[in-house]
């Protein structure tokens, strides 16, 4: 066989990297809008660190 001739093997195995590949592109760009969104809503975005946060308080009004 010569360097130069692919198997049919190889080339439904192509076909099928493709396709793997498409869905690689595709989960990529589902989690970067993912995140694009939940960032881009303006709420503030917390994680737990072991700090302490003001805003996990209670609400309270002041009273005169």
């Amino acid at each position: 066989m010569a360097l130069g001739q692919n198997h049919e093997i190889h080339e439904r195995r192509k076909g099928r990297n493709y396709v793997v590949l498409g869905l690689l592109i595709a989960f990529a760009v589902l989690i970067f809008a993912v995140t694009m969104v939940k960032m881009g809503n303006g709420h503030m975005m917390e994680g737990f660190d072991h700090t302490f946060r003001a805003s996990a308080l209670p609400v309270t009004e002041a009273t005169e």
